[in-house]
């Protein structure tokens, strides 16, 4: 096979201190891949998605960040080259795995846990085409475009365990999904709505809310803003079922002093991120309540596996943000959304072609 040149939107020096204010450089180098393993495969990535570890890793803020390294986890295209010439991966569409090392245990990952992008061993996917191990790549459902397909992989396996493997919603379960407008927020909303969930949002902004609401199923919401906003949420709640069976967070801080009240105990409450505080407290009341009170990170392979099937089953769409950024070399474009929160679902490259969407 000849050698494929590509462009890769790699990390710049991180000699910087680290923090808020820090915000260490991404350049385009030409890459090139070569001779490919049986097992592997060629990628041509027709789209990215941004996660809110991309901005992290800018700032310094994030474990094990190397200078040099490609940056982003998710990526989704055609394949155009197989180390096995007896396969028949190429010409079909796939989308990329966004983690390293957990298959389908249910607790832990089997092997060290790594998150494509910008870490050391971690080369990532914001590139022009990618060498991937085919037991990393997943078929992307017919329903999706690549731009839809490249917003899915990190956002879905993180909200697919938080909603059904750490909340364990049901239907007719009153949910609560804090900080409506990312895009694991979304699709937790889009899986519990799927369900037969009913699901309330928190947003500090009302546009936000209202599209949940209006585009996206949610029965209702409040601004967290509000100091009262655990009473305006329990007014909302239906008469007959006055109190929430579960609460998917990524605020971390007083959500279980908030929620204190509204949840029935011994409910979960399943935490993805502390985007507020990094801390959160939970009192011997709590305790007495028998609050399950659970951390919850992104899944296995098997489990994106269980979440595609899902949403080919449902066809459930993955929330872009609007527009779709045209070009790796405006990819500065997508950082700065994330940095800004103006957001509404993953923020999405669409990589050398015009975008579907």
């Amino acid at each position: 096979m000849p050698n494929i040149t590509t462009k890769n939107l790699v990390l710049g020096s991180t000699a910087a201190k680290p923090g808020l204010e820090t915000w260490y450089g991404t350049h385009l180098e030409e890459r090139t891949i070569g001779d490919l393993k049986p097992n592997e495969v060629v990628l041509k990535v027709n789209a990215v998605g941004f996660n809110h570890r991309d901005k992290w890793i800018r700032q310094g803020l994030y474990p094990g960040i190397k200078e040099g390294v490609t940056m982003g986890s998710d990526a989704a295209g055609v394949i155009i080259a197989d180390g096995d010439d007896k396969d028949t991966f190429v010409g079909k569409r796939y989308f990329v795995n966004p983690s390293r090392g957990w298959i389908e245990n249910k607790k832990h990952s089997e092997e060290p846990f790594i998150i494509l992008g910008g870490c050391d061993n971690a080369e990532g996917v914001f590139a022009t085409a990618v060498k991937v191990d085919k037991k990393y790549i997943l078929p992307t459902p017919e329903h999706l475009t690549d731009e839809q397909a490249a917003a899915w992989p990190l956002a879905a396996v993180t909200a697919w365990r938080a909603t059904f493997v750490k909340a364990q919603v049901e239907k007719g379960h009153n949910v609560l999904i804090t900080g409506i407008g990312g895009g694991v927020a979304l699709q937790a909303l889009q899986f519990a709505v799927a369900k037969g969930a009913n699901v309330y949002v928190t947003s500090g902004n009302s546009e936000k809310l209202q599209r949940a609401i209006k585009q996206f199923g949610a029965a209702g919401g409040v601004n967290y803003k509000d100091a009262d906003w655990p009473e305006q949420l329990k007014k909302q709640l239906p008469s007959d079922h006055v109190y929430l069976d579960a609460v998917i967070d990524s605020s971390g801080g007083d959500i279980v002093t908030k929620v204190n009240n509204l949840l029935q105990p011994g409910s979960p409450i399943a935490i993805y991120g502390m985007t507020s505080v990094p801390k959160t407290q939970f009192t011997m009341g709590d305790v007495i309540k028998n609050f399950e009170l659970k951390g919850s990170t992104m899944g296995s392979l098997k489990e994106l596996q269980e979440a595609t099937a899902f949403i080919s089953q449902h066809k459930l769409i993955p929330v872009v943000d609007q527009p779709v950024i045209q070009g790796l070399e405006n990819a500065e474009e997508g950082f700065q959304r994330l940095v800004k929160s103006s957001q509404m679902g993953s923020v999405v490259i669409s990589v050398g072609g015009e975008s579907k969407l």
